[in-house]
């Protein structure tokens, strides 16, 4: 269990390396999208959609998640899984939301960032 938490902490790390670009690189669709809470960070460390979906949101989120995919199955490879990397990339994604940002909770509901810390796994470091 130590080393999982170790691990967990330095890819936790490795996350942030990976955050800055990602930003830095968001297209007006999925800036728009995300200020009008069609979609939403999930504890998986992927996009979800939130209500109903359309094609180009489908599209939209897809493209993403792969990237995303990609991004954390490079980074795995330093000793880690994909769905650890991934976890703890969500983890860190939703404690980044905005107020008035949406993310799904560890029960599966889809909240609203308040002003307040959101609703993260207890996992989460």
């Amino acid at each position: 269990m130590r080393a999982l938490l170790i691990a967990l902490r330095l890819i936790a790390l490795s996350v942030a390396t990976l955050a800055a670009p990602a930003l830095a690189q968001r297209d007006p669709a999925y800036a728009e999208a995300r200020a009008k809470g069609q979609i939403g960070e999930q504890p998986d460390g992927y996009l979800g959609i939130v209500g109903a979906p359309t094609d180009a949101l489908r599209r939209l989120v897809a493209d993403i998640n792969l990237q995303r995919k990609a991004a954390y199955a490079e980074s795995a490879k330093d000793g880690s899984t994909v769905e650890q990397f991934a976890f703890v990339s969500g983890c860190n994604l939703i404690a980044k939301t905005a107020p008035g940002e949406k993310y799904r909770t560890p029960g599966g509901e889809w909240k609203t960032r308040t002003a307040a810390p959101p609703e993260r796994d207890p996992r989460c470091l």
